[in-house]
């Protein structure tokens, strides 16, 4: 039962990868890798990118996570081709929507010869196994293949059930993953799995590759713990080209997992391994999807940093390496600073306004000035920040009103304090330029104290954006009130 080779790379409209996700908890880090994989792959060669849910075995988390999965794909700019929301003619996308073609793919394979009964129960496969000299727990030892049709009927007549399993070929297989290249599986090496329970549904075993081959999926990169489901999958990809179902195997891909700090797998319980909670903290989509990306792989050209779009140029799967790589929050944190300091102000201020906001320092609604006053400031935190939630809190200070500056009487040096407060007073060309002159020419020695104090009376932070650019913005009124009102201890008079 000789195997067929599975299709290459070809030409660019071949291409059709897909995505797979079983919505049974938060989108994960190592989830949303295989999509950006998966994408990045078909968008490489001008393909389609397909997008199936695989919900048969996920109902308990599918209406808590599904939402949560599409949102992910979206914010992160992963869109599909055809899927749920989008349609496609090789629909429906929910695995669980497919159940009858599964069953009819199923009955096919039976008339073929392709599947089998097999009547055996564990504790009968287990006492075989120990006859044998095998552990008890060595798995089905395809002993059911060649029942007679006699024996069959009497194990119905004992109430029994048949489960249908595939009849895997005797010889080795030979295999070429994308991500490592030739891959060997000894002859007999994979038992006659179970593709259809006794009660009748269709196993995963046998409905992602109907799936796969039915919506045409020529390649697909998922995770190193499918790799030893691929000799089955293979089988049934042969079997379907048989009864005429497809006409090619797909090519598969296996990649390492993503762990933790301490080394072991990256579990989804792992608070830095839910993906939307990076977008909660002021994360950009495009250092997430940068991040992904360069989990065991590099930019040919652009390094560290790179685009959705010079993702998408240079993307190659064979350069992906298979040792496993451990979550680093520290480098996805300054993929996003790098990201950030690229935007313009017009995208820095309008990936920033809602974070503004979230702070409770400006309203729902912005008015056209306090947009214009957060355009102004961005340019002090855009080098600076790691996050928009560190960029937000940097510069709430310029929407509070003055009298509602937080005061810190324990902290303020109030005689430095006093000491800028009079050289400011009589400033009346106030600019970033003027203030400094100001209080360089005037505070001498006692500078450094001063703009300690002066930072604090201002935003009620002792690390702000560039002092002299802070004064400059709240302008004059603004500033001489907020240091009154830190002289005051905080108790200056409403305005």
């Amino acid at each position: 039962m000789p195997l067929p080779q599975p299709t290459s790379l070809g030409a660019a409209a071949s291409v059709r990868t897909s995505f797979n996700p079983s919505p049974i908890g938060p989108p994960s880090i190592g989830l949303l890798r295989a999509a950006v994989v998966n994408w990045a792959l078909a968008r490489h060669h001008g393909g389609r990118f397909v997008l199936r849910i695989e919900d048969t075995d996920a109902a308990t988390g599918m209406a808590e996570y599904y939402e949560p999965l599409t949102e992910v794909l979206h914010w992160l700019g992963l869109d599909w081709d055809e899927g749920p929301g989008v349609g496609g003619d090789h629909g429906p996308y929910l695995q669980s929507e497919r159940r009858e073609i599964h069953l009819e793919v199923a009955r096919k394979l039976f008339a073929a010869g392709e599947l089998y009964e097999s009547f055996s129960s564990r504790e009968e496969i287990e006492a075989r196994n120990a006859a044998a000299g095998l552990p008890a727990t060595a798995g089905y030892d395809n002993g059911d293949r060649e029942l007679s049709e006699r024996r069959k009927a009497a194990y119905r007549a004992e109430g029994r059930t048949p489960v249908l399993r595939m009849r895997m070929p005797d010889e080795e297989i030979v295999y070429d993953d994308l991500v490592r290249g030739r891959i060997v599986f000894p002859s007999r090496s994979t038992p006659d799995p179970v593709m259809v329970r006794a009660n009748g549904d269709p196993l995963f075993a046998l409905a992602s590759p109907v799936d796969a081959a039915m919506m045409g999926i020529t390649h697909s990169v998922r995770g190193d713990d499918l790799l030893p489901s691929v000799p089955r999958q293979l089988a049934v990809c042969a079997a379907l080209q048989r009864i005429g179902v497809s006409t090619f195997t797909p090519r598969f891909g296996h990649i390492a997992a993503v762990l933790d700090s301490r080394g072991k797998k990256l579990s989804r319980a792992v608070p830095e391994a839910e993906v939307l909670g990076y977008r909660e903290r002021g994360y950009l989509p495009e250092a997430v999807v940068n991040y992904l990306a360069s989990i065991g792989w590099s930019h040919s050209r652009a390094g560290a940093v790179f685009t959705r779009q010079e993702l998408i140029e240079d993307y190659d799967v064979s350069r992906i390496r298979t040792r496993p790589v451990r979550l680093d929050t520290a480098v996805i944190t300054d993929l996003n600073a790098a990201h950030l300091r690229r935007m313009d102000t017009a995208g820095y201020t309008a990936a920033l306004l809602p974070f503004v906001v979230r702070t409770g320092a400006l309203p729902p609604n912005p008015s056209p000035d306090q947009r214009e006053l957060l355009e102004r400031a961005v340019p002090l935190v855009r080098d600076a920040a790691k996050t928009l939630v560190e960029a937000a809190e940097s510069l709430k200070f310029l929407f509070l009103p003055d009298d509602g500056v937080p005061a810190h009487p324990g902290d303020t040096d109030t005689v430095a304090l006093g000491e800028a407060a009079d050289l400011l007073a009589g400033l009346e060309e106030w600019t970033a330029d003027t203030v400094r002159l100001r209080l360089k020419e005037g505070l001498g020695t006692g500078a450094r104290r001063a703009f300690a104090a002066l930072r604090i009376a201002l935003t009620g932070r002792p690390v702000t954006p560039p002092l002299y650019e802070t004064l400059a913005l709240l302008g004059r009124d603004s500033s001489l009130r907020r240091v009154r009102c830190a002289l005051d201890a905080g108790r200056c008079a409403p305005r």
